[in-house]
Order: C-alpha cells, then structure tokens, then sequence
C-alpha cells in the first residue's frame, strides 16, 4: 500500500517498511480502510498489537490518537505500527473530515476507550481527535466499535452504563471488557478481528450474524465471537473437484447407538437411527475413498447391504457397547493411516457401574442402578494421531443457538477436533430418527455455517464440502 504522501525525487511512491507484513495471515480484510482511535488508557500499548493484527489480514489502518495518550506512548511507534501518518491534533485541513465523512473509511475501532471518551461520544461533546471522528463517522453511518479499558468499578458506574445503552441504540458495537482483578480490561485482539471481520466482510456475513458469547453461570468463556459465513460458499463446492480430493482418502466413519447392559437381555441405549453415518458412507463412496465403518444399533442397515458388498475397499465392523466402539475405532486407527475420522455414532454418555450376570428378578419392587461416564472416543483421537482431520457432532435438545455453539465448540477445544456438527435433536421438524436434520457446522476459528432442514444426504454431502474446504487450506 502507498504512503499517500511522498514520491522521491525520482518519481517513485514510497511504501513504508512496515508494510511488508500487510495480509500475510490472510486477505479478508483487504482494501479496507480501518480507523483506529486510540484514547488515554493505560492498555494503549496493546493497540500496536491490534494494528500489526489488522495489517496481516489485508487492512490499511490508519491511527488517530488524542493528545494524552504520548504520556503513555510515542505517536511514533503508531506510524511504525500502520506505516501511515497518525492524527493527533486537528487542523484546517479538517482531518476528522478526510477520514471520516461519508465513504472515506469502512470501519471506525476505539481501542482502547476511556470513560471519559465513551462519556462525550455519547452526549456528542468532540473536543478530542477521537471524540471528533466518532462524531462524524456516526453521521456518515461509517461502523463503529468500542473497546472499553477501565478499573471495574468505573465500568459498572450507572451513569456510564447509560452512556453505553445510548450509543447501543445508535448502533455502535461495544465489545465488553474482560472483568479480573477489579478491572474491566480490554478485550483481546483476536476478538476484535473477528468482529472487524464479520463487519466488512460483507459477501460471507453481516453484523447481525456475530453471536456474542458472554461468560455466565454455566462457565461459558467471556468474549468469545461466533461469526456466521454464508451457506453459499460450501454449497458451490464442485463434485468433480471433492472426488478428485477425496479419491483414495482413507476414511473411517462411526454411526448408530451404542448399548450398556444391565444384565444379559436389558440394555440402556439412545434412540439413534444411525441414518446420518449412511449418508456420509454413501456420500464416500461416491468419491472412491477407501473407507472403514464401525457401526453400533441402526434402523438403516437395510439401506447398506448392497453398498457394503459391492466395494472392495470397505470395511465395517459392528459393535454394540461404547467400550467395544472405542477398542474397535483405536485399533483400526493404530494398524493405518488414515486421513479423516467421522464420529457421527451416538455413544452412550454413562454406563451402569455393575453388571448382573443373571436375569435380575422382576418381581422385586423397585430397582435402583448408578451410572458412570463411559470413555470419551473422541477424546482419545488426536492424542496418538494428530494428522487427521477430526469431525464430531454434538446434539443438544431444546436449547438456544448460543448455548449450542458455545458446546459444540468446547468440544473442539476438548478434543482437538477440526470441525463439528451441531444440532438440536429437540426440534419438532427433526426429530432422532427421522429422515431430515438442520445442523450447524462450526470450525476451529469459530465460523459457523447453519443449513436449514435437508435430508439427511444432502446435510451429509454438506459436510464433506466443508471438509473438503477446511483441508484443502491445511
């Protein structure tokens, strides 16, 4: 990018150094003009870090500071940072103006952001360079994103509170700090990026597509973004393209319910039909991978046979207890090497802590029996393998999109996996068993794609796009 000043005697434009780094860690942001502002909080030397940020996804960034903030920072380490000229005082040539009129940038940043910033804002007070951009680049209806950095106790001061509702109501983005040691501290730069992404990013997503995830009392982590991608960029994956990727990928997939037995004829089980893992089997074998099912209680194993016994390279194993499932899969992963795990079988989550070898007595007149967790198959995966391409799923019943993106992606971070597939089995339209679903695809950056009630073949040749996706970018 071009420094918008100086050519050299020679005639050539000069290009800052620090421009060498600019989309290095990826493009989403490119040709974006993004206006950093900067006020007098002591977290100013984090923005440097939000800049270079910026930068590396494709961003050109520009700084304006106030006046105070060189108590706590040089201006010069922010021209060194974005490697453009950075406002810190106005003048006649009405920089608030240049830089934030109408269509002269596409996202406005204060980070850090005082009180006292947040304060003028709000009651339209700009007697700062900040204060002045963010009053014209509301007025321009520019995007806007405030980062609060403040003691605890000055966050949750009433009349602040108001002034951040009253810029709410006018659209402005706040992301909310991180509440520890009586502070409430600036919110990480990851965070930030994301949202910047999901703002300007607008041919994969919108501002009403970022889920906030704030920490409550089921222990969700604070400040964690979930950023919605359009369905569409899966669904034109070509099929020539995915058979030719997966042709001669080994693929090892898990489907149907898991049993645990209480004595020698009672079980405890779900109610998976197992018709979801005999989409993606069928799916596979359009591609011509060489593929290995283990395969637990399913209503669907009728619909197989003919495939089962028609391909060379397959193998099935069937299984009925979740401890039979997990030394099936980890045996089979541990004689080969295999490309990528599809864990779509419902395993049972707890298990009877004794079994009866003999009938138990009907006749006795109430029965008590302890659960323990069963081994989590999943966890044990990347563990010994980490080269493979790990998909879960994760069903919840009756439970709002947060709570089920929140869950789904705990079990990324559980178990190291790449993708998962998420749903909630409590929907009246698809219910367990039935022949559609409605799932959630969510990656390790925290993207999400939602795919409205299908059949299950279709959802299935879904997520093989979305592996085919994610690993032709590894």
């Amino acid at each position: 990018m071009i420094n918008e000043n100086d050519a050299g005697k020679s005639g050539h434009l000069f290009v800052h150094p620090s421009k060498d780094i600019q989309s290095t860690l990826g493009t989403e942001l490119l040709r974006k003009k993004i206006i950093v502002c900067v006020t007098a909080s002591v977290a100013c030397y984090k923005t440097i870090d939000l800049i270079r940020l910026l930068t590396r996804h494709g961003a050109e960034v520009f700084v304006v500071m106030s006046k105070t903030v060189e108590k706590f920072i040089s201006k010069d380490y922010f021209v060194w940072a974005s490697g453009n000229k950075v406002i810190s005082n106005l003048s006649g040539n009405l920089e608030h103006i240049l830089v934030a009129d109408y269509g002269k940038s596409d996202l406005v940043i204060v980070y850090p952001s005082t009180a006292n910033t947040i304060g003028k804002f709000a009651n339209g007070i700009d007697d700062t360079p900040p204060t002045s951009v963010l009053s014209v680049a509301l007025g321009s209806k520019i995007p806007i994103v405030i980062a609060p950095a403040m003691h605890e106790s000055m966050y949750e001061n009433g009349v602040i509170q108001e002034n951040i509702i009253k810029l709410k109501k006018n659209k402005v983005i706040f992301i909310d700090p991180v509440i520890e040691e009586g502070k409430a501290k600036i919110a990480n730069i990851d965070v930030v990026l994301e949202a910047a992404i999901n703002i300007l990013n607008k041919s994969h997503c919108s501002v009403d597509n970022a889920i906030k995830i704030n920490k409550n009392n089921d222990g969700y982590d604070k400040n964690v973004i979930f950023v919605r991608k359009q369905e569409k960029i899966v669904s034109e994956v070509k099929k020539d393209s995915m058979t030719e990727f997966f042709k001669n990928k080994r693929i090892l997939i898990s489907f149907g319910s898991t049993v645990e037995y209480v004595d020698p004829i009672r079980i405890v089980s779900n109610t998976s039909s197992g018709k979801m893992g005999v989409s993606l089997m069928k799916n596979a074998l359009t591609f011509g991978s060489k593929i290995t099912v283990v395969r637990g209680f399913t209503t669907a194993t009728s619909d197989i046979r003919d495939d089962l016994h028609s391909k060379i390279d397959f193998k099935v194993f069937d299984v009925a207890t979740s401890k039979q499932m997990h030394d099936v899969i980890i045996k089979e992963l541990d004689s080969a090497l295999y490309d990528i795990v599809i864990l779509a079988a419902a395993v049972s989550d707890f298990k009877p802590s004794e079994y009866s070898s003999s009938k138990i007595n009907s006749d006795v007149s109430s029965l008590s029996i302890t659960f323990v967790p069963t081994v989590k198959i999943i966890d044990k995966i990347k563990i010994a393998h980490k080269n493979i391409f790990l998909v879960a799923f994760k069903a919840e019943y009756g439970v709002s999109l947060d709570v089920l993106l929140q869950k789904s992606y705990q079990k990324i971070v559980d178990a190291d996996a790449d993708l998962v597939v998420a749903n909630d089995v409590g929907k009246k339209e698809t219910p367990v068993g039935s022949d559609l679903n409605e799932v959630f695809l969510i990656d390790k950056n925290k993207n999400y794609y939602h795919f409205p009630t299908q059949n299950k073949y279709d959802v299935a040749s879904n997520i093989f796009k979305m592996i085919y996706l994610a690993m032709s970018k590894l």
